[in-house]
């Protein structure tokens, strides 16, 4: 769920964009100056761009937080073998920048998954144990 400040910001500046091009559109139609068009242009796509980092950064923080709090959950402490590899994303979690979110939530969920797999191998290695 994309929280409620999120999302009016995200539609603010779509709506801004959208009148952007709506201005672009009338700008061309009227035979308007090349380079004011492309001003426009320019002004547009960074503003479409600004929603969809703030969108993006958003749900990818979120995304990267719940999976780091679950595998600290399942890798408490010195004996897990990735405590190391958790605490460091844990500590670099707040400056991480956008490009390098999806690039440690992949970290965290390889982690995540073989954590998993090794609490099935160790019950089942407990089951099999007299």
């Amino acid at each position: 769920m994309i929280p409620k400040e999120i999302t009016e910001d995200v539609i603010k500046r779509i709506a801004t964009v959208r009148g952007q091009l709506g201005g672009i559109e009338k700008m061309i139609n009227e035979d308007s100056d090349p380079q004011e068009i492309l001003t426009q242009f320019k002004a547009a796509t960074q503003g479409l761009q600004k929603a969809h980092h703030l969108l993006i950064d958003d749900v990818f923080r979120k995304n990267l937080a719940l999976k780091i709090v679950a595998v600290m959950n399942v890798c408490p402490g010195k004996d897990c073998p990735y405590a190391e590899k958790v605490e460091y994303l844990k500590k670099q979690f707040p400056t991480l920048g956008f490009d390098e979110l999806s690039t440690k939530i992949n970290e965290i969920k390889r982690i995540d998954k073989d954590m998993e797999d090794y609490h099935k191998n160790r019950q089942k290695h407990l089951e099999t144990t007299p």
